[in-house]
């Protein structure tokens, strides 16, 4: 473990939590997540992706011979994957290149590494050193307002940055010429690079380290800065195989603190014992009994875990009695049990592009908890009596059975909403219990939907706000593994019906628990966006004639659904103003209503709420097992929960930091899927809008799919470029060198907003890719004074379930 003296800072949320090292004569290799949690102690059964450490006699003498170097681990604040420790001379940095090459260690860890011979060392003179750094694009923003967000990683910014760096790493993140922010030498490595933690942070040499290789900058660099850099096909690892998949993601996963050991015998052995399981019979005698009811689940067609079930019942008088049915996971997870406990450590399932890392053992999470067709399963629900327009008129909550007659696909209620008098073909819908036809289902969903669209309309009219971005979603090899293709998920009708309701059941029970304990309820509140950053957005949009209102949540979704057309340059005009509104959003955070005294700040901006919680998606979320917990409580099924406010409030807390995390691990797991099938498929040629503009560079929003590069003017083939403003908006003036010496070099003038045609295309270093822009006369040009003729209908909004 580290020393304290050698922590630069408090992990703040989300931040990634690689896993200190530890070394002794019994102990060699081992983290203290192993001690604290038996269950990590499976992990041995998996391929270890990481070197085992050193021993300390072996750290001692190679400190003494000077063939090891000691230093504090920086990892850099917006790519994690880069690390870096001081050389010894004071100088330049010692670079370490990858989660894996890090060997678990965190940042401001004591950390030695090994050197490589000098004649394995490349150095390069960059270009510029132009400083401009590239703005962050993923956001905070909660799924409340987005359905999706792909939080930026919350990292202490350093101003010591880094004077030397890889070739493999320009990507362009960090600098406007896409060279890093350098003055100095690059110096480009070997692919191995390791380092070990320190025990206890001694800096008397006793520290263990791997038997891999390293690099470190060369302490006499004469000469060096005269030479270019040469791509070697030495740092390149190939996506092609793969095998290359899972080592990327497991480094990913433990580089965020994800455990995706087995879960431990002492867990397993809380589940119930006796397979098949079947519900108690005392259970039919404390719960209201639902398993007559017309009752099904809506997911994704790839769904496993079945939290939420849904129910609409018409009644004589005209109204509808709709319930909303949840997964009792809380009856299943005893409170201080082994279970209990990973399940807290946990906190979330983690959804990556190609499997899943549950919170819960998968017995329950994929069985016994999940609301499978037609099985009994214990419920927790809640049932309203609503008008056709959804005015609540009757509200329970309470412990059920039901009995799911079907697991319809978002596919198939959207082909019922789209079919409102066809009878759907049997063959074209899953299986329906015999007690229940097609017909029923179908009107259920129907009358669903219709109550539905009066509750959006509703809650977008009470000044609700939603920023819906570009999410990609991937068709898989399913022998290889390996991404055949992508698209934009679209965000249909079906999608917003199961929205609505699980909106309708989480603020119910936010106010029913709230009620019941004001000093220890679990709720889920949202600031509002950050001042500075909405200050210079609202400058931007000023500049740039846009009239848009930033002043509340309601006024700033009224400015992006009416200040744009439909056709297809007004579309992505709106994606790019999304896209930059979702920047100064603040993170949701899970709280305790008693260690907040103003009730203000219970407030959930995006939705415009007083009181929100998460009550829907207990079998991916413990949050919503302790609201469970709560709310049984509330209703007198059990005792007060036994935790102190301040206890809770530890608890919200890192409940926060494992969702951020976890949705960075999906952003990061879609970002390599993404790479991977440029280089396997690419290039890939889409449109884009320009978002931003620097001098020697230019920011563009890959409509396609959905994704933001950076374009240097150094990459392409320019006689010269040309930066300034025009009254306040930049302007960047690109001169191409003409492919034929008789023709006049080409000029393109791009601002924002502008349309271009781009190409992604697979750099030498795994894991990466660029974008280029095609030269004019290559692509079609698409802009404002064409939009009659280029309408494109309806946008297709994005978000997940």
């Amino acid at each position: 473990m580290s020393h304290p003296d050698y922590r630069m800072n408090l992990r703040p949320l989300g931040t990634p939590r690689g896993v200190s090292a530890v070394a002794g004569p019994h102990d060699i290799g081992a983290s203290p997540g192993d001690k604290k949690s038996k269950n990590r102690s499976t992990r041995g059964k998996k391929k270890s992706i990481f070197e085992t450490y050193m021993s300390k006699e072996d750290v001692s003498e190679g400190l003494k011979r000077g063939t090891l170097i000691q230093g504090v681990l920086r990892i850099n604040p917006k790519k994690f994957h880069e690390a870096f420790i001081p050389s010894p001379d004071g100088d330049r940095d010692i670079f370490i290149d990858g989660v894996v090459a890090r060997n678990r260690a965190l940042n401001g860890d004591l950390v030695v590494v090994k050197l490589l011979p000098e004649e394995h060392w490349k150095v390069v003179k960059p270009e510029s050193n132009d400083k401009e750094t590239e703005a962050a694009y993923e956001s905070d923003i909660p799924e409340e307002l987005c359905g999706h967000h792909l939080p930026q990683q919350s990292l202490k910014s350093y101003n010591d940055s880094p004077d030397v760096i890889v070739e493999a790493q320009f990507d362009g993140s960090d600098s406007e010429d896409g060279h890093g922010i350098t003055q100095n030498v690059l110096v480009d490595g070997v692919k191995k690079l390791s380092v070990c933690v320190s025990e206890k942070g001694r800096e008397d040499g006793d520290a263990p380290v791997t038997k891999d290789e390293t690099t470190c900058i060369s302490q006499d660099t004469r000469a060096l800065s005269e030479k270019s850099l040469q791509r070697s096909a030495k740092l390149a690892k190939s996506l092609g195989q793969a095998g290359e998949i899972e080592p990327e993601t497991e480094g990913i996963l433990t580089e965020y603190g994800v455990d995706f050991s087995d879960f431990s015998s002492e867990v397993l052995e809380c589940l119930p014992q006796g397979l098949p399981w079947t519900i108690p019979p005392e259970e039919f005698s404390k719960r209201r009994d639902l398993r007559k009811d017309c009752i099904f689940t809506i997911d994704p067609s790839t769904a496993r875990d079945l939290d939420d079930a849904l129910s609409c019942k018409p009644l004589a008088d005209g109204n509808f009695k709709v319930g909303v049915h949840i997964a009792d996971v809380s009856y299943f997870v005893p409170e201080g049990s082994d279970l209990d406990k990973v399940a807290a450590e946990r906190a979330t399932s983690v959804y990556l592009v190609q499997k899943v890392v549950p919170m819960l053992p998968r017995l329950l999470c994929e069985e016994l908890c999940s609301l499978n067709p037609m099985s009994d399963k214990l419920t927790f629900s809640v049932i309203w009596t609503l008008t056709p327009e959804g005015k609540i008129l009757d509200e329970w909550f309470g412990r059920t059975i039901i009995r799911s007659c079907t697991k319809l696909s978002y596919e198939h209620a959207q082909s019922m909403i789209e079919s409102p008098t066809e009878k759907i073909p049997a063959k074209e819908l899953p299986p329906i219990s015999p007690e229940h036809s097609s017909e029923e289902v179908h009107q259920a969903v129907l009358n669903l939907h219709g109550i539905a669209k009066q509750l959006r309309q509703q809650r977008f009219v009470d000044g609700a706000l939603r920023l819906d971005q570009l999410k990609l979603a991937f068709t898989l090899d399913h022998e290889t593994g390996l991404p055949q293709g992508c698209h934009i998920y679209e965000y249909r009708e079906s999608n917003k019906l199961v929205e609505e309701f699980m909106l309708l059941a989480n603020m119910a029970v936010a106010h029913k628990i709230h009620r019941a304990f004001p000093e220890q309820a679990l709720l889920r509140r949202h600031p509002p966006p950050q001042t500075r950053m909405l200050s210079d957005l609202v400058e931007f949009c000023d500049q740039m004639g846009l009239p848009v209102d930033f002043s509340s949540a309601g006024a700033l979704n009224k400015s992006l659904t009416q200040t744009f057309g439909d056709d297809k340059y007004s579309l992505a005009r709106k994606e790019v103003l999304t896209n930059m509104c979702s920047r100064p959003m603040q993170m949701a955070l899970y709280f305790c209503s008693g260690l907040l005294q103003d009730p203000a700040q219970f407030r959930h901006y995006a939705l415009n709420v007083p009181l929100y919680t998460h009550f829907t998606s207990p079998i991916r979320r413990f949050a919503d097992v302790l609201v469970h917990r709560l709310l049984a409580a509330a209703l007198g099924y059990r005792e007060r929960l036994d935790m102190a406010p301040d206890t809770l409030q530890k608890q919200a807390d890192h409940c926060n930091d494992r969702r951020m995390a976890s949705k960075r691990v999906q952003e990061l797991s879609t970002s390599l899927f993404f790479a991977v099938l440029v280089k396997e498929s690419g290039p890939l040629e889409s449109e884009a809008m320009v978002m931003g503009i620097l001098k020697q560079a230019f920011d563009v929003l890959v409509l396609r799919y959905g994704v933001q590069k950076r374009i240097y003017c150094n990459a392409l083939a320019l006689r010269s470029h040309h930066f300034q403003k025009v009254g306040k908006k930049p302007e960047l003036t690109l001169v191409w060198e003409p492919e034929d010496m008789e023709q006049e070099p080409a000029q393109q003038v791009i601002t924002i907003f502008s349309l271009v045609e781009v190409v992604l295309q697979a750099e030498s270093t795994a894991l990466k890719y660029s974008a280029i822009l095609k030269r004019p006369g290559t692509q079609g040009h698409l802009g404002p004074e064409k939009e009659e003729e280029e309408s494109d209908g309806e946008p297709e909004d994005s978000s997940t379930s």
